[in-house]
């Protein structure tokens, strides 16, 4: 059998298949074998996942078609506008795969920084204007939504390196999360993603918390330099009330404890990044 690479970035690109629309897949290739070929890059698997995961589960026999980019940027465009044009994808999938195709054409052409979406004047600035009127003719939405969908597409990534489980919640839809508190949180302190991340994959996440939580934190903000570490604990605590109000009628201690123990490990953190 062929030697594949797998890329968990690459691979982490394409939605997941529910649980019926795999398994019909899984039957079809199992009778008929695998019909569509493997698409590659440099041994690397781009396209094909759930085929390669299927075909290498029941040994079956698979063929490849090798395609050649300039860099990981240009695979990663290629894999968006593959996806974008044979599936139906949610609203917030087509946000992030819109913000990380202008995030991807920004870094190839070296523009694109984390901090600031905004660049010199000059050549780059003609450059980022017809990038954004490209994609926004591509995609069909407003230059300004291109610009706010790579910040919220970003947050996503960012919660991902985190937890991988809390970016596929929030992509497949099972996680609700308002797309002004994902833009917002685009330039907000690592401590603040992770809280964000923790709750979306425990299932503690409250809707439209954020948005809130960051106003109450910057009203009572004592030091410029703890505020955003405030602003994380702010979070952590509002979880843990929302959390114990549920509990309030169980008299069970060891949930209770749990419920303490995961507050405190989060406090922990916290402290060890100031």
């Amino acid at each position: 059998m062929i030697e594949i690479i797998i890329d968990e970035e690459f691979q982490n690109l394409l939605p997941a298949l529910d649980e019926k629309t795999y398994k019909r897949l899984e039957e079809s290739i199992v009778e008929h074998g695998c019909r569509d070929a493997l698409v590659t890059w440099k041994d690397i698997l781009i396209d094909g996942y759930n085929r390669y995961s299927i075909c290498t589960k029941h040994e079956i026999p698979f063929s490849t078609v090798t395609m050649e980019f300039q860099s990981r940027e240009e695979v990663i465009i290629w894999i968006i506008e593959n996806q974008v044009s044979r599936r139906n994808l949610t609203p917030i999938q087509l946000t992030h795969y819109r913000g990380t195709h202008y995030r991807m054409i920004r870094k190839i052409k070296g523009t694109y920084t984390r901090s600031n979406l905004q660049v010199n004047t000059g050549q780059n600035d003609q450059y980022q204007s017809w990038t954004e009127n490209q994609l926004s003719k591509k995609y069909r939405v407003s230059p300004k939504t291109i610009r706010r969908d790579a910040k919220i597409s970003e947050t996503i990534d960012n919660i991902g390196e985190k937890s991988p489980e809390a970016k596929r919640k929030i992509l497949s839809g099972e996680i609700s999360i308002n797309k002004r508190d994902l833009e917002q949180l685009s330039s907000k302190p690592k401590a603040e993603l992770e809280i964000l991340a923790d709750e979306v994959e425990d299932g503690s996440y409250s809707k439209n918390k954020p948005a809130n939580i960051h106003k109450k934190s910057n009203s009572v903000s004592i030091n410029p330099e703890t505020q955003p570490f405030e602003a994380a604990i702010v979070m952590i605590t509002s979880s843990l009330f929302d959390e114990l109000r549920k509990q309030s009628n169980k008299t069970d201690t060891v949930v209770f404890k749990t419920t303490l123990r995961s507050y405190i490990d989060k406090l922990e953190n916290i402290y060890r990044q100031i």
